[in-house]
């Protein structure tokens, strides 16, 4: 009797909480920057037609642990809304509902549940939903299923394909699995091979997944003034970690030790998350462009260790990369090598300015790199073909690490410039290169001039560098007990 009565007042409490709770930030970009986003995109829309969208689908991470939930960038951009199980209509021209309201957008979100708050967290539901991201047309998505609107009717229907790769609940008639099939039986979705990518062609019907693609890349690629703001805190909070890594760093650390200061850092700061998988490679390992073991358990004294990581905050990432000396001096070879990174990098900042296109600044990274391994020997001639730098060097930041936007840069795009030389172990080179990995990446907004250096707080220059790692660090008191067994 006393565990009957202690749930229902549980749940009596639960049912009754605030729909946005108090312990959450509130400097999230508000409700009428989302739907001027909205509207943004309502313009640029083709004549009679609708876009849709849908939130991120929840992935399991093991048996009955999911992991920490992320909401698809679009939605978060078009709404604010961070649940998942929903999905978002934007129509083009005003729709008639059926007690004759006029409206041009509509959203369907999960319900409210006491018990399922209980465990997983408060739920704003269609009223908070109202109320909190400012929409008029705010619905419970079991109300999805009886939404009746004849999708034939519009020359284009625009959304992303599907990969089939969100699981049913079969307990909930409107999760996200539910929401698409309900879409796909509304918008006469072809059932054959359950996919529009079939050919290079588009389908001829009104489905169109290939649209929205330029539309989002549009309005995303060009940041507003708030959305700089945050993009400049993520970028500080994360030249932050790379300062008090080299304050910090001793030979005999770990690769995830390091890994650990950063990530210390940026929750300090209240950053939500991690833009992507954090990379620490010390030696050898940073020649894996995307190493993300980081388990080397002790850092070599002569050795370097390129620390690529990205703080995310309130949805936006930073990404930056710092390759720094392990002993905090580096070696002849080392210097060189990451000098003329350091050139590179140089040059194509000052080809970065509007009108230029992002692939032109890796062609004048690359010319620098080459010109320099022909004069250190490490190849013979300006075009021979080698993997010592094998990849681009500039693409966008925002919601995404590498960021929806156009190839041709303006003003207020927010980008990297990130050229790199990797030589590993047992390379076709003289042996004093092998395990030298040298990337130097920034974070930088173009403006009408040229653009603007945001991530110059982490030291970039080799004397700035070893300058910075002579400083002392709390972290140096910082000693943990020992937990392995006395033999």
């Amino acid at each position: 009797m006393k565990l009957f009565c202690l749930s229902f007042l549980t749940l009596v409490i639960i049912s009754n909480l605030p729909a946005q709770s108090p312990d959450l930030p509130n400097d999230f970009l508000g409700k009428e920057w989302h739907k001027e986003r909205r509207q943004k995109l309502r313009e640029s829309m083709p004549a009679n037609s609708v876009a849709v969208f849908f939130a991120n689908a929840v992935r399991n991470r093991s048996n009955d642990v999911d992991y920490v939930y992320h909401q698809d960038p679009d939605f978060l951009y078009l709404t604010g809304y961070r649940e998942p199980e929903a999905v978002l209509l934007i129509f083009k021209d005003n729709q008639t509902a059926a007690n004759g309201t006029s409206y041009n957008e509509i959203i369907f979100v999960q319900e409210r549940n006491a018990m399922r708050e209980m465990w997983t967290g408060r739920r704003i539901g269609a009223d908070g939903t109202k109320k909190l991201l400012g929409f008029e047309q705010a619905f419970n998505g079991s109300q999805f299923k009886k939404y009746n609107l004849d999708f034939s009717k519009f020359s284009e229907v625009l959304f992303y394909d599907f990969h089939n790769d969100v699981r049913d609940n079969p307990r909930d008639s409107a999760d996200l699995y539910s929401l698409i099939e309900q879409f796909k039986e509304k918008a006469n979705y072809p059932k054959k091979d359950n996919s529009l990518i079939v050919s290079k062609e588009q389908p001829k019907n009104n489905l169109n997944t290939r649209g929205l693609y330029a539309l989002m890349a549009n309005l995303r690629g060009v940041k507003t003034k708030e959305e700089i703001e945050l993009i400049r805190k993520a970028v500080m909070i994360s030249c932050v970690g790379q300062v008090e890594v080299m304050k910090a760093i001793e030979p005999g650390m770990s690769e995830r030790e390091i890994q650990g200061i950063h990530e210390f850092v940026f929750k300090k700061y209240q950053a939500e998350d991690l833009g992507y998988p954090s990379i620490v490679g010390g030696g050898h390992n940073g020649c894996i462009l995307h190493y993300t073991d980081n388990y080397k358990p002790s850092l070599d004294n002569k050795e370097l260790i390129l620390m690529d990581l990205g703080a995310e905050f309130h949805g936006y990432t930073a990404d930056i990369t710092r390759t720094i000396p392990v002993n905090g001096k580096f070696s002849p070879e080392q210097k060189l090598i990451y000098e003329l990174v350091l050139s590179a990098q140089e040059a194509s900042m000052k080809a970065c300015k509007p009108g230029v296109e992002l692939s032109q600044l890796t062609v004048v990274s690359r010319d620098v790199v080459n010109k320099g391994l022909v004069e250190l020997g490490i190849i013979k001639t300006e075009t021979e073909k080698h993997l010592f730098f094998p990849h681009g060097v500039s693409h966008h930041i925002g919601l995404d690490v590498h960021d929806k936007g156009n190839r041709v840069l303006e003003p207020n795009m927010a980008i990297t410039i990130e050229p790199g030389v990797y030589i590993p172990d047992n390379s076709a080179t003289d042996p004093k290169w092998w395990g030298i990995a040298v990337r130097i990446e920034d974070d930088y907004l173009v403006n009408k001039d040229g653009c603007e250096l945001l991530s110059g707080y982490a030291p970039r220059t080799v004397a700035d560098i070893e300058s910075m790692m002579k400083q002392p660090s709390p972290l140096q008191k910082f000693k943990l007990p020992d937990i392995n067994p006395k033999k």
